[in-house]
């Protein structure tokens, strides 16, 4: 679960990945790992992991891949490709690249496996670097104003 001191190592607190469990355990530069144990209420209809959730643990391996000062700059995702394996389930891994840079672009690619090393499910996706927003801030509606 990230904690505090899983958010302080994944550099902001980001209260989906909290919510599903993501373990970080690899942040370095232009590289990502990390784990992430299915909740049973993470399951579809077949018992499986929900392929949202799988989506969701692809997107975070390359968000963190692909950051370098995460306090200054943030990411938003502007395209990704998803494709299912095998149905994923136990204790999962995914690693993450950054597979090229631009000066406003990330070109990143992640792989999921299951707890005896099984490709369950790949990505490719592109992060635009955006300046991160203030938070806190108090937007007033019309009716507010």
């Amino acid at each position: 679960m990230v904690g505090s001191a899983q958010a302080s190592r994944w550099g902001l607190d980001i209260p989906f990945v909290r919510a599903l469990g993501f373990e970080l355990l690899v942040f370095e530069q232009g590289v990502s790992e990390l784990r992430y144990v299915p909740q049973p209420e993470h399951h579809n209809s077949f018992d499986t992991v929900h392929g949202g959730a799988l989506m969701t643990l692809l997107d975070a391996a390359m968000a963190v891949a692909a950051r370098n000062d995460p306090q200054q700059m943030g990411l938003v995702t502007i395209e990704m490709k998803t494709s299912f394996m095998q149905p994923a389930r136990g204790a999962l891994r995914a690693r993450g690249e950054l597979v090229h840079r631009t000066a406003t672009l990330a070109f990143t690619q992640a792989s999921v496996y299951n707890q005896d090393g099984a490709l369950c499910a790949n990505a490719t996706a592109t992060y635009k670097y955006v300046q991160r927003l203030a938070l806190g801030r108090k937007i007033k509606s019309p009716a507010q104003a």
